[in-house]
């Protein structure tokens, strides 16, 4: 079994001041305390549209994101390029509302597929799809109410975003991932990347959908979506993700008396996310997948699985991700051994990220271990280098 803690791999390219700012960082959204009344004073400040980026951008900001802009992410591409990690640029806007916000949104997923287009180290274009829609457009849409004519309009205005996005990923031969999204939402969205999976799916896997493993449906879906597809003849492509939504999916569904769609524990939640993962490579005759975690078990078991099939670690329809500031001791370590590995470079305005970074450090304190494995491990390399 892949073992991943070589911290000189991991963190070879932090200097001693990076890896002493990650330690202090880590220190800091360990402690759920500090991150809740951190996280209401953020939201209050900028509500009353208090400057923030001077606080932001060089602490956590500059950690967890790549930049304002594509070109401030430019070091960070390269940086992690050098050591054979692939850069995915996710334009970070969430919970935007306007026409004018989502197209401005779309604009910025084709910059970053031309920046693909012609950057090696750039494999995949990705976006939300609460990034080019109404979320409560989207919720109306799936629990059946009627539209109005305004909103009929705005829908079909959501699926030409779509299209104008993915046609031009085809276009440019930069596949493109669809993120997920709360589960009173997700239907719609399945929806949407499906037509776009079974439209420009034919000839090469370029429209990806993401699955949240801790649903218990997703694993039934991804079987009957791998059936579909072979019957189609279209490349079934996805994104696997444990879930980001656990407790805002349990208070709904409690709040509102229906079952709720996650799976009790966590350890059905790893089943379900392996198995999704070893069905998709066994069946990388039309199926390609991105594993993305931060769990050290499930990337160590995908490469084992590979290794027992002899598939080569390389494999075109077979990458892991994680994101940047994360986990670097599973992403470098996979690379050194000739895995693909991404990692997802956030990037956008300070003031449009905050609500990524403030779900990033609750995500954070909310998963057990996390924040302490971080810690012990750059504790680690730290006590190496002074030896």
């Amino acid at each position: 079994m892949m073992n991943f803690d070589n911290t000189e791999i991991a963190f070879h390219d932090k200097n001693n001041r990076k890896l002493r700012k990650a330690y202090w960082l880590f220190r800091l959204v360990g402690s759920p305390g500090l991150v809740k009344t951190g996280s209401m004073l953020l939201k209050f400040a900028l509500w009353l549209h208090l400057p923030v980026k001077w606080a932001l951008k060089p602490t956590v900001f500059s950690h967890f994101c790549g930049g304002e802009t594509i070109e401030e992410c430019e070091p960070v591409i390269k940086q992690l390029g050098a050591s054979g990690i692939s850069t995915i640029l996710d334009y970070s806007a969430e919970g935007k509302e306007t026409e004018q916000d989502f197209d401005y949104t779309r604009d910025q997923i084709m910059a970053t597929i031309d920046k693909a287009a012609v950057e090696k180290h750039i494999p995949y274009a990705v976006f939300k799809p609460t990034g080019m829609a109404k979320f409560d457009l989207l919720a109306k849409i799936q629990a059946g109410k009627p539209l109005s004519e305004e909103e009929k309009d705005s829908y079909e205005r959501v699926k030409e975003r779509f299209d104008r996005v993915c046609s031009y990923g085809v276009s440019k031969g930069v596949p493109v991932m669809i993120d997920s999204e709360e589960s009173w939402i997700q239907d719609v969205a399945d929806q949407l990347t499906e037509d776009m999976m079974f439209r420009y799916n034919g000839k090469a896997p370029m429209i990806f959908n993401t699955l949240q493993m801790y649903r218990h449906d997703r694993l039934s879906y991804l079987e009957e979506f791998i059936s579909k597809a072979r019957e189609k003849g279209i490349y079934a492509a996805f994104k696997l993700v444990r879930g980001a939504y656990m407790e805002k999916e349990r208070e709904r569904a409690l709040k509102m008396g229906y079952p709720s769609p996650i799976y009790p524990d966590k350890d059905a939640t790893d089943k379900a996310f392996d198995d999704a993962t070893e069905l998709c490579i066994r069946n990388l005759d039309i199926a390609s997948v991105c594993v993305g975690t931060h769990n050290e078990k499930s990337c160590a078991g995908a490469a084992e699985l590979m290794k027992e099939l002899s598939i080569p670690a390389g494999h075109d329809h077979v990458s892991f991700a994680q994101l940047l500031g994360m986990s670097d001791h599973i992403s470098y370590n996979l690379a050194e051994k000739g895995y693909q590995v991404c990692k997802y470079v956030p990037y956008g305005p300070v003031k449009t990220v905050v609500p990524y970074l403030i779900r990033r450090a609750e995500e954070n304190t909310s998963v057990a271990g996390q924040t302490s494995r971080e810690l012990f491990l750059l504790k680690k390399e730290i006590r190496r280098r002074r030896s």
